[in-house]
């Protein structure tokens, strides 16, 4: 199934923002992000004492002056982020009105664009059950990401989920260099805690997105419905049943998903973890510049 997921309007928007990183970060392709390393170019970081086999030329000779020892002058290094974006392509995120895949999508290509923009380069990781399928082009510019952009709208939404296997087995997660986003409904059984662990022990920068869709922030359903498991492989599977619903049915599940956003929130807020959730029919704008964007620029 072929989504649309990229417009001319959509892409003169993002022009005008780019991704800010909460942290320095150590790079390896001579981008423009501040790193934790020191280098050539002309801002100023810090001092430190002059030893042999140092360039004499960085001498302060000012600071010689004042205190008749010899200092180096060290300078800003600046590295290319590795931004990787993971996108969940489990069954259950193809459901929802509108849906939950081309929400995800949509987000996926803003931040691959707004991270190209800022001449960082990107990857997209499809986690599909227990395995990762990367997107095999390198993303370092705009003519690059349009082409990784129609492979996106290709992508299958099928099966079932196991963040964990699929994130801790990656061969490439990165070091240091760059921010992780993972983009989910995190409906699912893994332990999708322990591949966030994983990453943050590789000293990643990580963002959590949750799409939901409206009816399952704010379900509206009444009487006797037959619930059907996404994910589950045909009709006979347990998870699927028969039910009557009631009020007070749709309050327990209410109050249930309210209890789990919390935990997740609390999950990330004790490892500095970006976290947010947004709903399918949420304006990208608002995705990416915030709940507060003002309503009347977005069409």
């Amino acid at each position: 199934m072929k989504r649309r997921i990229l417009d001319g309007d959509f892409l003169d928007r993002l022009d005008a923002a780019s991704l800010i990183l909460k942290t320095p970060m150590t790079g390896f392709f001579g981008g423009g992000r501040k790193a934790r390393s020191y280098g050539n170019t002309v801002e100023f970081a810090d001092f430190r004492e002059y030893f042999p086999g140092d360039d004499i030329r960085r001498i302060d000779w000012n600071v010689y002056a004042r205190f008749e020892k010899y200092f180096i002058k060290l300078f800003t290094d600046e590295r290319q982020m590795h931004n990787q974006i993971y996108i969940d392509c489990s069954a259950s995120m193809a459901c929802g009105k509108p849906e939950k895949a081309a929400a995800a999508l949509r987000v996926a290509a803003a931040f691959g664009y707004l991270s190209v923009s800022a001449m960082d380069r990107v990857s997209y990781k499809l986690i599909k059950g227990d395995k990762l399928e990367d997107i095999k082009i390198t993303i370092t510019n705009k003519d690059s990401f349009y082409r990784a952009a129609q492979y996106l709208e290709d992508t299958e939404f099928e099966g079932d989920l196991d963040m964990e296997k699929a994130i801790v087995q990656a061969k490439a997660p990165g070091h240091d260099d760059g921010l992780t986003i993972i983009i989910s409904d995190f409906l699912t059984e893994s332990d999708w805690k322990k591949a966030i662990d994983f990453l943050l022990y590789h000293r990643r920068e990580v963002m959590l997105i949750q799409i939901m869709s409206p009816d399952e922030l704010y379900p509206d359903f009444d009487g006797r419905i037959h619930m059907m498991d996404s994910e589950a492989p045909d009709l006979a599977d347990g998870r699927n049943m028969r039910v009557v619903v009631t009020k007070k049915m749709v309050e327990a599940y209410q109050k249930a998903l309210d209890e789990y956003e919390k935990e997740i929130i609390d999950f990330c807020a004790a490892r500095n973890v970006t976290f947010f959730t947004v709903s399918s029919d949420d304006p990208i704008e608002r995705v990416i510049f915030g709940k507060g964007y003002e309503a009347e620029v977005i069409k």
